[in-house]
């Protein structure tokens, strides 16, 4: 089977929610202490950390709280949103890739992927990854799914757009070097405490492990 991670994905810390948020991402926005003690309480290996979204919050409470506890994490930006009130800024968004944070593309304005035609689909993979390799100078090579969402036609895009990972929000452990990666999104409607057992269970404490449930709902988005 191979090595495994966890990978637990963030989006916004704190109080400072867009005013455009959703119901559904309101409930993803989660407490700075939340994040803190989250981080505090992962194994030394095996567990992978992601953000959404390119939230303001993601340079002004996440990336303190990484630095000081020696850590890493993926940031998945939504490119036309860059420079926006309550978004990560130009100036935001190269301090994180200063202080060795991977840059992905989360798309350019928060659209499902599988609802659009051939040529706005294109503009979302490939202009997003282009606008942000041109803020950073940096190639951009790893893709989140915006609301988990995807099937065939949509991973075929991310392949011929050359994208050389693809993560969505399908929860379970993920094989480290795999191409499409399963993510579990942290939320408020579980308490801290689950959470902090999940992490600190690191890879061997995924949910759904090896289940053969949560294996065929992945091949069923996989070939429709």
């Amino acid at each position: 089977m191979g090595e495994r991670e966890l990978i637990l994905t963030f989006h916004g810390l704190g109080d400072r929610i867009p005013p455009d948020a959703t119901a559904g991402e309101r409930k993803v926005w989660v407490p700075v202490e939340w994040f803190d003690a989250i981080v505090g309480a992962l194994p030394s290996r095996g567990v992978t950390l992601a953000f959404d979204d390119g939230n303001a919050s993601d340079a002004e409470h996440a990336l303190e709280v990484l630095r000081r506890r020696g850590r890493t994490a993926r940031f998945f930006v939504l490119a036309e949103r860059v420079g926006s009130p309550g978004y990560l800024s130009e100036s935001q968004l190269g301090e994180l890739h200063e202080a060795g944070m991977k840059i992905g593309s989360h798309g350019l304005r928060h659209r499902d992927w599988r609802r659009l035609d051939e040529g706005d689909l294109r503009e979302e993979l490939v202009g997003s990854r282009r606008t942000l390799e041109e803020l950073l100078g940096v190639e951009v090579d790893e893709a989140a799914c915006p609301f988990g969402s995807y099937d065939r036609r949509v991973l075929g895009g991310l392949r011929e757009a050359g994208y050389r990972k693809v993560y969505n929000s399908d929860g379970g452990g993920a094989r480290v070097g795999a191409w499409l990666l399963p993510r579990n999104t942290v939320h408020r409607e579980q308490p801290l405490e689950h959470w902090l057992a999940l992490a600190g269970g690191g890879a061997s404490g995924a949910p759904g492990w090896g289940s053969p449930v949560l294996a065929g709902k992945r091949l069923v988005k996989r070939l429709r």
